[in-house]
């Protein structure tokens, strides 16, 4: 298998295998008009193994999507062919509008125009409840 290079974009590694169409659904990359890898199931010393997503155009990155699905994933920001930049996610301490809460008797099951905000309660156990009624999302 060859996949080529990247001048200008990102480089999302350390995926968690599996994990990449979830990625790729959250951030919306069906909708950009560029060159998109996705690569599951890589060998990988560390990990086992391992799913990349490469994306050949700058974008703006919603990191709090990534830090809350993986937070183990590592940007690299490319240009010019190079590693110009890497980043280590950590979980978000407050995510908004990815998940939604379940609890029907939630004012945001109701009220169509609130945000879904949810807080980081348990970064151990990656335990998010949501800021208006307190409901917990694993």
């Amino acid at each position: 298998m060859n996949i080529d290079s990247i001048k200008c974009g990102f480089v999302l590694d350390h995926i968690k295998a599996g994990k990449s169409m979830e990625i790729y659904k959250y951030l919306e990359l069906d909708k950009l008009d560029c060159c998109v890898a996705i690569i599951k199931n890589v060998k990988s010393n560390k990990m086992g193994k391992k799913d990349i997503i490469k994306i050949d155009d700058e974008i703006d990155l919603n990191l709090n999507v990534l830090g809350y699905i993986d937070p183990d994933i590592t940007v690299n920001k490319i240009k010019d062919g190079v590693i110009v930049e890497k980043c280590h996610l950590e979980l978000p301490e407050k995510i908004a509008n990815i998940i939604t809460c379940k609890n029907p008797r939630c004012i945001t099951s109701t009220e169509q125009e609130i945000e879904h905000v949810f807080k980081l309660t348990d970064k151990k156990n990656g335990v998010y409840r949501c800021v208006y009624c307190e409901s917990e999302k694993k």
